[in-house]
């Protein structure tokens, strides 16, 4: 037992248990639109990284970052995002709203950890540049969620669309939802230049 559970298979072990629990989570979702709108770039991702794998290895880092985005992700399709249970964070720290979906955009900015670790172990760029484009590049699909979500949302109509968009009332809500993905990445940015060599991010 003590075989499989090392450090060289962390990532079959973390797929594995995403799928059972992506398989669980698909069962009588809230609303099964926006289920399937939301699982779309969950199911686009994971699968990319599973083709990519055998090219390309991402540090156990990377893929505990990424992972934490994709289960968070998953759980808000499964309830949507303004339905999910987090009441006693909403109680226990004073929100008027549910910001179960702000976290899960901050948690996007986690991307940019992998994407700054393929650009310094492929030696594409320097320090500055590899920073930069990390920080930008989380922020453009960011913009870019956004214009989809107010697509899909004007589209679709009905309760479905606001589900999906998730503004809960809030007239900034998709600046604020860019803020947090920016704030992410400059979190996990910080976190790769100082600790990455000592977490073998680096190669």
């Amino acid at each position: 037992m003590s075989r499989i559970f090392t450090a060289q298979n962390f990532p079959f072990i973390l797929a594995v248990v995403f799928i059972f629990f992506f398989g669980i989570m698909g069962i009588a979702p809230v609303s099964r639109e926006v289920w399937v709108a939301e699982v779309i770039p969950v199911a686009g991702i994971f699968l990319l990284l599973c083709i990519t794998f055998p090219l390309f290895r991402f540090s156990n880092i990377s893929y505990g970052l990424m992972a934490v985005w994709l289960f968070w992700h998953t759980i808000g399709g499964h309830y949507t995002f303004a339905g999910v249970p987090f009441e006693w964070v909403t109680d226990l720290l004073g929100f008027e709203r549910n910001h179960f979906d702000r976290i899960g955009h901050f948690a996007v900015g986690f991307y940019a950890y992998p994407i700054a670790e393929l650009f310094v172990r492929r030696k594409l760029a320097g320090p500055i540049v590899t920073t930069l484009f990390a920080l930008f590049t989380i922020m453009s699909v960011a913009a870019a969620y956004e214009i989809v979500e107010w697509q899909y949302a004007v589209i679709e109509g009905g309760k479905s669309g606001l589900e999906f968009l998730g503004s809960q009332g809030d007239v900034w809500d998709a600046q604020k939802d860019m803020l947090a993905d920016t704030l992410g990445a400059l979190a996990t940015l910080i976190l790769f230049w100082v600790f990455g060599k000592r977490w073998g991010s680096r190669g």
